[in-house]
């Protein structure tokens, strides 16, 4: 180990903390970070932590809306403070030691590989909104959403991955990845989404298949639910493909991590299939005997190219 990979106590701490919160609370990706290089991985633990905190306190039933919108406009500034610009200067917040140590991860990190704030940032606003807006009229509508909760992280893990060429040719395959996995996780929560009064799935698309919200809380498995869902499914796949044209940008060491997100999410639209689009009986979720078949050949199809270039 070198003296740069060598934490001091203070950052061991705040990393094994990130650490703990994808072990307990992201299954897929604790898969995909596991082949990484440990800098890199500890790297995506932190962001990954970041953005569980926001969505936490955006689903957070036992606050109330204002409370939840004061601590994500908290978290924001906590951010803003940990990632400062030149002349920036953020009031001191309360001590909280999970935030403080959840900030300093993203600091070494944002330090080490020069993560976008901003990109940071979108995600937090896009928890945010979800205080507010619980329909989408279309799928235009949709996806500016998905980009805020989900392309920003890709955005954001785009440096910590490291990449053979220019950053700004690998962002729109990041965004369109990402769009994928979030539609994903629309289509295989809607029960738990309707829960929470919150209706993802594109009002204008659902009423033109002639599915109506009633048949979504009575959990319909029919015709016109089915041809909605596979509808939506084919449009998961087409960015998939797109997004899978980020991982040549990517370095070799890094590459399993994209293919891995992306197989594992495809591998739960398969479910969904396979299920008959029945995601109301149950909610459907892959096995750990299935993850590590899917981590496996994504491992392996990342080793075939070329070397990284110097």
């Amino acid at each position: 180990m070198t003296g740069a990979d060598t934490l001091t106590p203070p950052l061991d701490a705040a990393h094994a903390h990130c650490r703990a919160v994808v072990a307990a609370r992201a299954k897929n990706f604790s898969y995909a970070f596991l082949l990484l290089p440990p800098a890199r991985r500890r790297g995506l633990e932190a962001i990954y932590a970041y953005c569980r905190v926001a969505d936490d306190l955006a689903d957070d039933d036992g606050l109330t809306t204002e409370e939840r919108a004061r601590r994500l406009a908290d978290l924001r500034a906590r951010l803003r403070r940990a990632l400062p610009r030149p002349g920036e200067v953020e009031p001191a917040a309360a001590p909280d030691v999970e935030l403080d140590l959840l900030m300093t991860a993203l600091a070494d990190t944002a330090a080490r590989y020069g993560v976008s704030r901003d990109d940071l940032d979108l995600v937090a606003q896009g928890c945010e909104q979800d205080l507010t807006v619980t329909r989408y009229e279309t799928w235009d509508d949709l996806r500016g959403y998905c980009y805020l909760v989900a392309s920003a992280v890709g955005l954001a893990c785009l440096p910590v991955f490291g990449l053979r060429g220019d950053l700004e040719a690998a962002r729109p395959f990041a965004v369109d990845l990402g769009l994928a996995m979030q539609l994903t996780n629309i289509i295989r929560d809607v029960q738990e989404d309707l829960a929470r009064d919150r209706v993802y799935l594109p009002q204008a698309e659902l009423r033109r298949f002639g599915v109506t919200e009633e048949a979504l809380r009575e959990g319909r498995v029919d015709g016109t639910w089915r041809a909605f869902c596979a509808f939506q499914v084919a449009r998961a796949r087409l960015l998939f493909r797109s997004g899978a044209r980020l991982a040549p940008l990517v370095r070799r060491r890094s590459r399993v991590c994209p293919l891995a997100l992306a197989a594992l999410y495809d591998a739960v639209l398969d479910e969904v299939e396979r299920a008959g689009y029945d995601v109301f009986s149950r909610r459907v979720a892959l096995g750990p005997a299935r993850k590590l078949g899917l981590l496996g050949l994504s491992f392996g199809r990342g080793l075939v190219t070329r070397p990284d270039p110097a």
